[in-house]
C-alpha cells in the first residue's frame, strides 16, 4: 500500500509541487493550505508521515507541530525558508524528525521522504520477541513503541524512542553521538550536528516530569550512557 503523507503549505505552488512529485513516486498526498487545516487532516485521518510549513495563516507550523506531538509519533519533515541554527534547533526540540531549508531540490525532499519511511517501516517490523526492555523503573515496549517510567507513559518522538532503545538495549555501554545518530537517524553522522544534546535534552525534560531521578548520565569527551 503506497504510503500516505500530508503536506502543509500555505504557498499554493509550493503545495502543488510537493504533491505533484509525491505522487509521482508512487505516494498519496493530501494538501492542506494552513495550520489549522493540518490538525483537522491529523485528528481525524491516518498518514505515514506529514511535511510542515512554519509561517504559515491559522496555526503556526511551530504551533501545529506541538498539538500533534501532544496524541501522536507521526514523523514530521519541516521545509521552512527560515535557515538559522536557533530556528532549526527550536522546531527539533519539539519533536521534528527533520528539517529542509527552501528553496529544496525535489530529488532531496523524496529522499528524505523516503528515509523517514524506511525508519518507521524498520520500527513496525521489530522482531516480536524480546519485545519488553526493562531497566530500573523504566520500561520499554518495542512492538508497541511506548515507554513507561514508574507506570507513566511517556510520549517520546521517534527519534527519542530510538535513542533510548539504544541505551536500554546495552545499559552499561558508552555510545558516542555519532553512534547515538547513526542508529536513531539512519544517516552519517556530521560532527558539527547539535541535534542529539537537543534530543537527549527533551527526553530528560519529559522524564522530569514523571521523576527527579537521573536515567541519562553525560560522560563528557565521550557522549552519552544509561544512569546507572
Amino acid at each position: 500500500m503506497s504510503a500516505e503523507i500530508l503536506i502543509v503549505e500555505d504557498d499554493s505552488i509550493i503545495n502543488n509541487l510537493m504533491a505533484e512529485a509525491l505522487t509521482k513516486h508512487g505516494f498519496n498526498c493530501t494538501q492542506a493550505f494552513s495550520g489549522t487545516e493540518g490538525l483537522l487532516n491529523i485528528q481525524n485521518r491516518k498518514f505515514d508521515l506529514a511535511i510542515f510549513d512554519l509561517m504559515m495563516p491559522g496555526l503556526s507550523g511551530e504551533e501545529l507541530l506541538a498539538k500533534i506531538r501532544e496524541f501522536t509519533k507521526l514523523p514530521v519533515i519541516v521545509v521552512s525558508a527560515k535557515v538559522d541554527v536557533d530556528s532549526r534547533l527550536s522546531v527539533l526540540e519539539l519533536g521534528a524528525d527533520d528539517y529542509l531549508v527552501k528553496p529544496f531540490e525535489v530529488r532531496e525532499l523524496i529522499a528524505r521522504v523516503e528515509i523517514q519511511l524506511r525508519h518507521l517501516e524498520q520500527m513496525q517490523g521489530t522482531d516480536a520477541t524480546d519485545d519488553i526492555i526493562e531497566v530500573k523503573k523504566l520500561k520499554l515496549n518495542k512492538s508497541t513503541y511506548e515507554v513507561e517510567l514508574e507506570g507513566v507513559s511517556v510520549p517520546l518522538t521517534r527519534q527519542e524512542y530510538k535513542i533510548i532503545e539504544l541505551l536500554m538495549m546495552y545499559p552499561t555501554k558508552v555510545f558516542t553521538k555519532q553512534e547515538i545518530f547513526e542508529y536513531a537517524w539512519n544517516e552519517t553522522y556530521f560532527a558539527e550536528d547539535k541535534t542529539i544534546n537537543v534530543h537527549i535534552s527533551n527526553i530528560r525534560t519529559k522524564f522530569k516530569k514523571v521523576t527527579n531521578d537521573e536515567y541519562i548520565d553525560t560522560v563528557w569527551g565521550i557522549g552519552f550512557r544509561l544512569a546507572k
